[in-house]
């Protein structure tokens, strides 16, 4: 059996749906669903978790065992039962070592005073001796965690490797980007696979899904050495995933992964700052802010002289409004620096925000200052600032504006509302 097909059994045993081992794992349905159809593999804390939900052991879901035996979970911790036992000695022998305090005997009374200062002189040596001493345990110690952590750490590449090995289609494979047009918006990539298991008369696909609800197709040809080839256009988009499907005579199919390929489409934009943090702090009195008469500005950073080949973008318009959960409020105006702003702004441009107040405010809304703004390319999206929320829970009279524990925001347009 596969690993994926051992995870299923384990899981119809228990009386488990595919829904409720992702729960209990942290993941979704879906996650569970390409595990339990060897599309993907699991990673080595998953694979762990697996072991101890279903009380097997890891060599019996990577089938290097032939028989599942049961086994109570294990609680995770750094060193085996083995090597504390190594560590306790270390401490035990020390401790043996250390001499035993010597009868007390009674002196003369003229030579106490001396004597105290001999004891005193031998004490303090004693002292820097036992420093030294439990240093070298520490030391000790912590070699021994050390050997264990990458113990534990080549045991985990291991792991990961056989799980690769196993569920892998392909002896050989890869992919690299051609050419990258960002007026177009349009990527070409070429592809390669070679099957692991070559069947005479097996075709083979690959696909380049961009996330955004898009999937290209291409079929492979074959070329030396039965490894197949091909090229695959997609939108540029910040995930494109890259795969290959082979299908055999009997209609049976698999698919791989071949690469996903990141953040493409934000790296390839310019940037603009929105700072708007003199906001910070200001009232918001019986659930209202007015924003009227007041400034921002905003900051343009190209720092990109080339991107794969195509001139970096740059800034040609900016509309700043002021955005309640994304939804527009009022425009603000370009103007020049005000009077009371001091200090030297040159690469800066100041905005007035517009006539707006809002009222019923709760802790639930965000307001953003925010730009739409299109680039050389005629490439349009959304920067803005940290959002702001009400902080009501105040020894102040009144509640303020301040920053939230997730600063995030959509940078993508269609997902705000500017009517």
């Amino acid at each position: 059996m596969t690993l994926g097909q051992r995870i299923a059994q384990k899981r119809k045993e228990l009386g488990l749906s595919q829904e409720a081992l992702g729960e209990s794992l942290g993941l979704s349905r879906q996650a569970i669903y390409k595990w339990e159809a060897d599309a993907a593999t699991p990673e080595i804390d998953k694979l762990i978790a697996l072991s101890k939900r279903f009380g097997v052991s890891v060599g019996w879901l990577l089938g290097v065992e032939d028989e599942a035996p049961e086994q109570a979970p294990q609680p995770e911790a750094e060193l085996t039962e083995a090597q504390l036992a190594m560590v306790e000695e270390i401490v035990a022998r020390y401790l043996a070592a250390q001499p035993k305090p010597a009868k007390r005997r009674k002196w003369p009374w003229v030579l106490l005073g001396f004597l105290a200062l001999l004891v005193s002189f031998h004490l303090i040596n004693r002292l820097d001796q036992i420093d030294e001493q439990y240093e070298r345990v520490q030391m000790t110690v912590s070699n021994v965690q050390d050997s264990v952590n990458s113990q534990i750490y080549g045991i985990s590449n291991r792991v990961e490797e056989i799980l690769k090995a196993q569920n892998s289609l392909t002896a050989e494979y890869g992919a690299e980007i051609l050419r990258l047009n960002l007026k177009e918006n349009r990527i070409l990539f070429s592809v390669h696979a070679t099957p692991k298991t070559y069947i005479e008369g097996m075709t083979v696909k690959f696909a380049a899904d961009d996330h955004g609800g898009s999937i290209n197709q291409t079929n492979g040809e074959m070329g030396t050495n039965r490894s197949f080839t091909g090229t695959l256009a997609s939108q540029i988009t910040d995930e494109i995933t890259l795969s290959v499907t082979f299908t055999y005579p009997d209609g049976r199919q698999e698919t791989q992964v071949l690469d996903t390929f990141t953040d493409l489409w934000s790296d390839s934009l310019p940037e603009l700052e929105v700072q708007a943090m003199y906001l910070f702090g200001e009232d918001v009195v019986d659930g209202a802010f007015d924003f009227s008469g007041q400034y921002v500005t905003t900051r343009y950073r190209n720092l990109r002289k080339d991107f794969y080949g195509n001139p970096a973008a740059e800034v040609s318009e900016v509309q700043l409004g002021v955005f309640r959960n994304q939804r527009l409020l009022g425009w603000a105006t370009a103007c020049e620096q005000p009077s009371h702003f001091h200090g030297d702004y040159t690469d800066q441009q100041f905005y007035l925000l517009p006539d707006v107040s809002v009222d019923h405010l709760t802790d639930t809304d965000k307001l953003y200052i925010a730009a739409l703004v299109t680039d050389s390319y005629g490439r349009q999206f959304m920067s803005s600032n940290i959002p702001f929320v009400v902080e009501t829970n105040t020894s102040r009279d009144h509640a303020f504006l301040t920053y939230p524990s997730d600063g995030r925001y959509d940078c993508n347009p269609a997902n705000w509302s500017f009517s």
